[in-house]
């Protein structure tokens, strides 16, 4: 989970509860944040990224690894390919997610290793998704597409 402020460490959390059209409870940087374009909820609600893509990028960067949230997704998933669900929806754990976008990697990438933010392009940089069913999240809980 984002911390309260920018820039620290992300928070851990063994599972988190995310709300309708507002995102995950006590996550009080993205909490109910609008679009400044639309003026509706962002589609920043929920980041997630696939650990198997940040140890390829650790791998073509040189590095050993990334230590997990140093990317700062709020969830890291294992065993599914996220940017090809864009636009469909996921169940995971009790939450329905709808995954709306690939997600727009920061400056802040290239603090952990220069050249990250331009490795994470190109259907490499995980999604962001909004949440159409509130529910609670786990550690180790399946990610389903829904047809």
């Amino acid at each position: 989970m984002h911390p309260p402020v920018a820039g620290e460490p992300m928070l851990p959390a063994d599972s988190i509860t995310v709300e309708t059209d507002a995102g995950i409870v006590g996550n009080t940087r993205y909490w109910k944040r609008l679009s400044r374009a639309s003026d509706q909820p962002t589609q920043r609600q929920v980041s997630m990224i696939e650990r198997e893509q940040i140890a390829e990028h650790a791998s073509s960067l040189g590095l050993s690894g990334i230590a997990a949230g140093r990317v700062r997704s709020n969830i890291e998933t294992e065993g599914i390919n996220l940017v090809p669900l864009a636009g469909h929806d996921v169940r995971v754990g009790g939450a329905v997610l709808h995954i709306a976008t690939p997600r727009d990697p920061c400056h802040k990438m290239d603090e952990i290793a220069p050249g990250l933010r331009e490795r994470m392009t190109n259907d490499k940089q995980g999604i962001l998704a909004v949440v159409v069913q509130s529910g609670t999240i786990k550690n180790g809980d399946v990610i389903q597409p829904i047809e």
